[in-house]
């Protein structure tokens, strides 16, 4: 059986292959579709990433189910075995409009415990990584857990259309904290947080936009459950809540 150390290895090498291949492909003229909504965008890029990240996949762990945004991995029911979490292009609309600000994200569970996940700012080249058991790093750099800040210290990143309708009390919490922002990414809002940029964020998610930022932040000393303070579903969309562990209860009381 393969080391964790290897495993992280071996995936930080997919990830700078995926970021090369990304960066070719921003050359080109790309594919833009939209999935649910005249915002929901895809691209072709989208696409050739994920089947990349599939069939890596697939060659390392031959048995491991594989749960994607874009619909090349399984049909995953529940967390037994190996399961892994694939968003090829989180931030796609950054990535169409901006080119910029936008990442790849990789999570790896077994039996429903966190092993590994890998965050990449692609356009920044820095990659956050590592899990419960081998520490969080962004390249190479070792981080240390975050200060446990309240909210009125330190920066909260939200949804911008939950803050636009005034849902789940987000103009509350905003106004409550430092300073708030709206990035667009789930992955690069979670490279933030680890690495003591940003305090808290509240936005609903997928399973694939969670699942690598959770692992991180839970490692570095976040709270993570729902905006109720449960906990979450792994296969379930939902209202994502993570922040320092002041800040989360400040938020949780908000919504009692």
């Amino acid at each position: 059986m393969l080391s964790l150390q290897t495993i992280d290895i071996t995936v930080q090498s997919w990830m700078a292959e995926m970021r090369q291949l990304v960066l070719q492909e921003l050359e080109k003229p790309r594919e833009i579709s939209h999935k649910n909504g005249p915002k929901d965008l895809v691209t072709n890029v989208d696409r050739i990433v994920e089947e990349f990240y599939v069939e890596k996949i697939h060659a390392l762990m031959p048995n491991a189910h594989i749960m994607s945004e874009e619909g090349f991995g399984d049909d995953v029911t529940d967390m037994s075995g190996d399961v892994w979490f694939v968003d090829p292009i989180d931030g796609t609309t950054n990535f169409v409009a901006q080119k910029n600000e936008f990442a790849s994200m990789l999570a790896w569970y077994r039996d429903g415990e966190p092993m590994l996940a890998w965050i990449m700012d692609v356009m920044g080249n820095e990659l956050l990584h590592g899990g419960p058991e081998v520490g969080v790093y962004l390249n190479e750099r070792l981080l240390t857990k975050v200060p446990d800040m309240p909210l009125e210290e330190g920066l909260m990143v939200v949804s911008g259309g939950r803050l636009l309708r005034g849902e789940l009390h987000i103009p509350e919490i905003a106004k409550a904290s430092l300073g708030y922002r709206v990035y667009g990414s789930a992955g690069m809002t979670f490279l933030y947080m680890c690495t003591g940029r940003a305090i808290g964020y509240v936005t609903k998610m997928q399973p694939w936009d969670f699942a690598a930022g959770i692992m991180l932040a839970k490692a570095l000393g976040f709270n993570v459950g729902t905006i109720d303070g449960d906990s979450l579903n792994m296969i379930l969309s939902g209202t994502v809540l993570v922040a320092t562990p002041l800040a989360f209860n400040q938020i949780i009381s908000m919504n009692d």
